[in-house]
Order: structure tokens, then sequence, then C-alpha cells
């Protein structure tokens, strides 16, 4: 009887090698999507994104200058599924809200996104520039001073970002069972405040309570705020009425 064949030497070549994906752009972003979507946004580095990539972080320089570029594009990823509809003169508000709401939708949907969008001073890929202007389109035909238009379009983007981010936090495990612990623990300080101490809090604080996080009506708010100052008159954003039935 032969005996059994002995194991391939280690060192001899067995000229076997693996396949790699060939890198792109693209294939790097949506790697990063998926690390940020296992780990959270802390752990999205070149380097670790080159590891599910089955390469070196240097190989991924030739498409993407840094992490803070990686991070933008990831944004710009995320944010290529809104649609920001061509101005329309008659219902510029309501596009506002739309457009506000699904941003806001988009971002949440991947926690740790919203934090690159507040982080970002000016963004400059081509999704969110593109979307940029038309909503600066949206803006104008609503009869906005210029000046209005540029401030107006920067205070929607901030507050849909942080919108954004603070349902990323809520969607956390444990955080509305946290929520509950401290608007609680405001009620209870209350009951012993002397009466008339602080009015305002003992006023509001069944409102606090309340589920909803009170996105969809402060986008109301907000874009109200800039219709009244608008030449064609004040519309109502919420004439289609409220996503979430507040």
């Amino acid at each position: 009887m032969a005996p059994d064949p002995l194991p391939p030497q280690p060192w001899v070549r067995s000229g076997r090698t693996r396949t790699r994906r060939p890198l792109s752009r693209e294939l790097i972003v949506r790697t990063a999507l998926g690390v940020l979507a296992a780990e959270g946004l802390e752990a999205v580095t070149m380097r670790r994104v080159a590891q599910d990539l089955d390469t070196g972080a240097a190989s991924l320089y030739a498409y993407v200058q840094d992490k803070s570029e990686l991070r933008e594009l990831m944004l710009d990823e995320v944010l290529r599924a809104v649609v920001v509809p061509d101005p329309d003169p008659q219902h510029w508000a309501e596009q506002l809200k739309t457009v506000g709401l699904d941003m806001a939708a988009a971002m949440a949907a991947h926690p740790g996104i919203a934090r690159i969008a507040l982080e970002t001073l000016i963004p400059t890929t081509p999704t969110v520039i593109d979307q940029m202007d038309r909503l600066l389109g949206i803006l104008r035909v609503g009869g906005l001073t210029d000046a209005d238009v540029l401030a107006g379009s920067n205070a929607l983007a901030l507050y849909v970002a942080a919108g954004a981010y603070e349902r990323g936090l809520r969607s956390i495990e444990g955080a509305a069972e946290e929520a509950r612990i401290r608007i609680g623990r405001i009620k209870e300080y209350l009951a012993v405040v002397p009466e008339g101490r602080l009015p305002q809090l003992a006023a509001l604080a069944p409102e606090m309570s309340r589920q909803d996080d009170g996105f969809e009506l402060g986008l109301d708010l907000l874009i109200a705020g800039l219709a009244s100052r608008a030449s064609g008159g004040v519309q109502n954003p919420s004439a289609g009425g409220r996503r979430n039935g507040r």
C-alpha cells in the first residue's frame, strides 16, 4: 500500500492567484457605505475600506484624495436618490418641503451621513452641487431676494441635516428609553421648583412627551418664514397635508 502523499511545500508557488475586483471610485464609495452600515462612521477609513477590497490603502488614493473626500462622496451617493424637481412658481413652498423631507429621510437611513453633511463646510461633489442649483431655482421663483435665497438655502440645508442627525441618534437602541427618562427628570424637577419660576417649561412639559420629533413641523415653520418674505405672498408648505399626520 502506497503511503499518503506529502503536503505541498509552502515555499513552492502554486501559480494560482486570487482575482481582485477592478477598483473604481464607485466601488470604493459603495464599500465605504457598507463599512458605515456595519461599523459606524468612525470605522470608515482608507485602510479599513481597502481591507474590504482586498488591497492596500495606497491603491485607493488613485481614485480618492483622502478620507474627507471619501466621506463627501458617500454623502453624494446617498443624496443621489433624492429628486429635486423643476421650479414651480405656484407650488415652490410645497416643493421645498418635499425635498427637505426626502433628503432627511435619505440621510437618516444611513446613520453617520448627516454628520458628514454638517461637517462639510461647502459641498463640492456633482450630485450635491446639482441639487443645490435646483434648490436655489425653487427659492428664486418664489420671489425672494438673492440675499434671502442664499440665506434661506443655507438655513434649510442645516436644518435638514441636523434633523436627520437627530433621527439617527433616535434610531440607536435604547435612545427612546433614554429620552423618556430625561423628560421624566425635567418633569420631576418642575414639581419641586416654586410655582412660576419656570413657567414656560411647566406649560409646555406635556408637549415634550409626544412621540413625533417635530421635524416636519419645524420644516413648515422655516419655509413659512421664507414665504412671508416672498413677493408672491405667503404659501402654506403643508397644504398637501403632513406626512406623519401631524
